[in-house]
């Protein structure tokens, strides 16, 4: 089939790989403008960008899609269809209407819950125990469009984001592929997604990050793995004297009372509102991730001491 495709992010490259094994012709792929990066402030490209480079694909960097020059230079490359996943701009009607079957998007999340741009942090953040990816056809709703095929994930009670991130990356590739033969088959079927169960995946603000330890010991744990890797679950110790930002990357959940915040026996133990959760893997402030052993050698940090 002819394909545009578009996407920026890590998450996005293996699907576009996927679609260029399958033979599909790729017209043109679609991606965020290099943006400054680094101490040098050099622009770094996206990493789409640089995958479609490596294939010799033309590639596409506009700031919008909502000007009629835009919207013409798109239309005039003749695309079956186009392929959408983590683009980052909103694609208005001329853009959905000019493939003559419309746009598939890869959606991280079993639709209708945790529409919107963080489905699985929030998903994980929520406790909830399955998520999924599906290829949605996209209309000019936020996520509202008929679904596709669909794959069902499994949260284990300590998966990270970055674990979900990499495993829907794996499994959405592969789910697109099958997609676009069942599309190129002329057997690809949609179903309108369900009136009920609508959640919405809000954009993670910084705040969410610190943590707070009142809460439930299940509250906190959903939020340092629905945070980690990026932009990490985090708490103040006060090291040598100096109040000193800790991420927490990975947790589990522990038994023990003590007042919330409080460091309970000789691992990173920390109470909660409810409960406890023990920290098993932690970034001080200016250093690289380590486990919680290594990281309490190095601190000093005694049981009792209360954290911030």
């Amino acid at each position: 089939m002819r394909v545009v495709f578009m996407g920026t992010p890590e998450f996005s490259v293996p699907t576009l790989t996927e679609i260029v094994a399958s033979g599909h012709e790729v017209l043109a792929v679609y991606t965020r403008a290099p943006k400054p990066a680094g101490r040098g402030q050099a622009e770094r490209k996206s990493p789409v960008h640089e995958a479609a480079e490596n294939f010799g694909i033309p590639v596409f960097t506009p700031k919008s899609l909502r000007n009629e020059a835009e919207q013409l230079q798109f239309a005039s490359l003749g695309a079956d269809v186009a392929v959408v996943v983590a683009y980052g701009l909103i694609l208005p009607k001329p853009i959905l209407e000019a493939p003559t079957e419309g746009c598939l998007n890869l959606h991280g999340s079993l639709l209708p819950r945790w529409r919107g741009a963080a489905p699985m942090q929030r998903a994980i953040m929520a406790g909830d125990k399955q998520t999924g990816i599906v290829v949605m056809n996209m209309d000019e709703g936020l996520d509202t469009g008929a679904m596709g095929p669909t794959e069902i994930i499994p949260i284990g009670p300590d998966m990270t984001a970055g674990e979900l991130h990499d495993q829907m990356m794996r499994l959405g590739a592969d789910l697109m592929g099958r997609a676009l033969a069942a599309l190129e088959r002329g057997s690809l079927d949609f179903t309108p997604q369900p009136e009920e169960g609508v959640t919405y995946a809000a954009k993670i603000e910084k705040a969410e990050a610190k943590l707070d330890f009142s809460k439930s010991a299940e509250d906190v744990h959903n939020t340092i793995r629905g945070l980690s890797p990026f932009p990490g679950a985090w708490f103040e110790l006060d090291l040598a004297g100096k109040p000193t930002r800790i991420k927490a990357l990975r947790s589990t959940l522990a038994s023990g009372n003590a007042a919330p915040g409080t460091l309970i026996g000789p691992d990173l133990t920390i109470a909660c509102g409810s409960g406890a959760v023990r920290l098993t893997q932690v970034q001080r402030e200016g250093k690289g991730a380590m486990d919680a052993a290594t990281f309490l050698r190095g601190a000093g940090v005694l049981p009792t001491t209360v954290v911030g």
